[in-house]
């Protein structure tokens, strides 16, 4: 065997670990977005806000799990999930995203939140999908409840392209994502579905899917 096969042939053998190791890490992500989702609408001040944006909003993002001041530039910590709603009201399967910041604008010391972000406006899915983008820059946004049972202004009287609601340890914490920095995972998308796959293809042309995600969806579905 020359020494170029024997190369190429070790070189296979590293990649399809790492590749396997992806797809582990996106499913894993995606399971806890399940979690994180049953979470926030669990929460009872939440509930009734989070499920009346989802009845009218064009997709979610979910971050099962952001840190207070750090800068979460591809690591699971600042990694999440984008599903898309067709006109039929089904989701798509999801696609991966990171949101790195330098503050997180979290009220919560250092634990970590769970996340939730309803995108209302098709111009607003079309920046997250055609670019990175920066919250509250490119995209006009608005935090959740500011307190018990009470909305925030801001989400009721101006047409927003964005609401965020975060929970730490099961309470609503308040606090921006304003200024955070949403970025596509092209490596989990391609390593959780196929080699070439992107959000694109994934939520709006729904040329790709994985039975991993099936109870993500589902749990979706019962959000009405």
């Amino acid at each position: 065997m020359s020494a170029l096969r024997i190369l190429l042939a070790f070189l296979f053998l590293v990649a399809v670990p790492a590749h396997a190791d992806e797809a582990r890490d996106a499913a894993n992500l995606v399971t806890k977005a399940r979690i994180a989702l049953g979470n926030l609408v669990g929460n009872e001040e939440l509930k009734p806000h989070i499920r009346r944006h989802l009845a009218r909003a064009k997709a979610v993002m979910i971050f099962p799990n952001l840190i207070k001041g750090a800068f979460l530039v591809g690591g699971e910590g600042g990694s999440g999930v984008l599903l898309t709603r067709n006109e039929m009201g089904v989701w798509s399967y999801p696609a991966f995203y990171t949101m790195a910041t330098f503050s997180l604008g979290l009220q919560i010391g250092g634990q970590t939140a769970e996340a939730i972000l309803m995108v209302l406006t098709e111009e607003g899915l079309r920046e997250i999908l055609d670019k990175q983008v920066k919250l509250g820059a490119d995209l006009s946004m608005a935090a959740g409840p500011v307190g018990m049972g009470k909305e925030a202004g801001a989400t009721t009287n101006m047409e927003v392209d964005i609401v965020t609601y975060s929970v730490a340890q099961g309470l609503y914490v308040g606090g921006s994502l304003e200024g955070a920095v949403v970025v596509r995972r092209n490596d989990w998308n391609q390593s959780f579905y196929a080699p070439g796959a992107t959000p694109e293809d994934i939520v709006i042309e729904r040329t790709h899917t994985n039975s991993a995600a099936d109870e993500l969806l589902e749990a979706l579905a019962l959000q009405r």
